[in-house]
């Protein structure tokens, strides 16, 4: 599964990442909104990780 695959099915993923990443509010889902740098940022500021481990976790989450 790709990210363009994510975008265009956000509704179908929001309640995913909402389940995966459970502290993030339905305004920060609502936010991130089809934008891969932005569920990296999200994962960073929520989670503490840096940049490199937040885009592993955003990949891992694709698959």
């Amino acid at each position: 599964m790709n990210w363009e695959h994510i975008a265009g099915n956000w509704k179908q993923f929001r309640g995913k990442v909402k389940k995966k990443w459970s502290n993030s509010t339905d305004d920060n889902v609502d936010w991130i909104e089809e934008n891969r740098d932005r569920l990296v940022g999200l994962i960073q500021e929520r989670f503490g990780q840096g940049k490199e481990e937040a885009e592993k976790s955003a990949d891992k989450f694709l698959m």
